[in-house]
């Protein structure tokens, strides 16, 4: 682990709130128009049996990052996967296609951020967009330890601030749960937008570098890092549900609640909205620092620009809403997660042994992990009303 132990170290809760931080944004804010489309047993079934596969998914990556000293996707990829005349092409093919999940979905949040300036302060499109970069973007490039002290922090707030909404809503007049699924196309979105907001795939390597190879940690951060944004999942779909009923939109989700709610709730849910982008954007952004700076080899702080000023680009020419353009990262981000588990199976063969996973990183394991993968793709591409 020489790369891991050459970079800035991590306390256990700053690494867990990374992981926390990347899917609780876009994700887990589009789950509830997905949600309000099916019953809340579905809802059930499928956060407990996506919290369970993306653990081992997540284990996976990090055992693969773990085997080269803690490298990002594209550098693993390279070394276990690529061969050859054509290892130049693949490569850059992989660092391209995982450089568009990441701006995608960077896009996305400052998307998102902008309709939360939009209802709180009536800013242009774009002037929302700029001011929330400027804010996310100065957090990323004073490097890892300061995202992660931020993440921490944040993280705390939103539990928070989420547990007083759903206060706020129980004392009002709610609207009842949804009860019927209108149609199957609706329950495999969903599927695939649960797995999406679960998915720190990108962030897991941050986590194995920033707690220096310690597989005892490394583990439990994953395993409680996902459960807490499974439970903040639930919590916020729950909320939104309850407050604002079935005609949720495709904006995000607790902006919705806010304008229903009014008053001083309103400005509550547009702190949490705001908190969950930041998040989510700071962990993608630094992820893509990382990764063009590892393929590039240049400065971090050049790495930063290029990483961050295309998607404020992007997203202000994107005329996408919010949930769609979360719903096209993650089918680039899932499909991503199937190269992972190929470049798994060879490091695993190379290595001779399992630091982190064990027998769960054998083959019929990485089967249904793949499977699972591949039915969250399908349910992040198909066409919704």
């Amino acid at each position: 682990m020489k790369t891991s132990q050459a970079k800035t170290r991590l306390s256990f809760w700053e690494a867990t709130s990374i992981i926390i931080g990347h899917g609780v944004g876009a994700g887990i804010q589009a789950v509830p128009f997905l949600a309000s489309r099916n019953s809340l047993r579905e809802m059930l079934l499928i956060l407990c049996f996506c919290y369970l596969f993306n653990v081992l998914l997540h284990l996976i990556i990090a055992e693969l990052s773990y085997n080269n000293d803690g490298a990002q996707f594209i550098s693993c990829f390279d070394r276990e996967m690529f061969s050859g005349k054509l290892k130049t092409i693949f490569t850059w093919a992989a660092f391209a296609l995982l450089g568009l999940s990441v701006l995608v979905n960077v896009s996305a949040f400052l998307i998102g951020a902008a309709d939360v300036f939009e209802q709180w302060f009536e800013l242009p499109r774009f002037a929302g967009m700029l001011l929330f970069y400027v804010i996310g973007a100065g957090v990323v490039f004073f490097g890892l330890k300061l995202v992660g002290v931020c993440e921490k922090f944040s993280v705390a707030a939103m539990v928070l601030v989420v547990g007083a909404l759903l206060v706020v809503v129980l004392r009002r007049e709610t609207h009842p749960l949804p009860t019927e699924v209108q149609s199957w196309k609706y329950t495999a979105a969903l599927f695939g937008s649960v797995s999406f907001s679960l998915s720190a795939v990108i962030s897991t390597p941050q986590v194995v570098k920033g707690l220096q190879g310690d597989k005892k940690r490394i583990r439990g951060s994953i395993a409680v890092g996902l459960a807490i944004n499974a439970a903040l999942i639930l919590l916020v779909t729950l909320t939104t549900l309850l407050g604002a009923g079935k005609d949720v939109s495709k904006k995000v989700a607790l902006v919705e609640l806010g304008v229903n709610l009014g008053d001083w709730p309103a400005v509550v849910a547009f702190l949490f909205s705001l908190f969950a982008l930041a998040t989510s954007f700071w962990a993608n952004t630094l992820n893509l620092r990382d990764i063009v700076h590892e393929q590039t080899r240049w400065n971090e702080k050049l790495s930063w620009l290029a990483a961050s000023l295309p998607c404020l680009l992007f997203a202000a020419l994107s005329s996408l809403e919010f949930v769609d353009l979360s719903r096209v990262a993650g089918i680039i981000q899932v499909v991503t997660g199937i190269g992972v588990i190929v470049a798994y199976a060879l490091s695993r063969r190379r290595v001779g042994r399992s630091e982190l996973v064990g027998v769960f990183g054998t083959v019929p394991f990485l089967i249904l992990v793949g499977l699972c993968t591949l039915l969250a793709t399908v349910g992040s591409a198909i066409p919704l009303d």
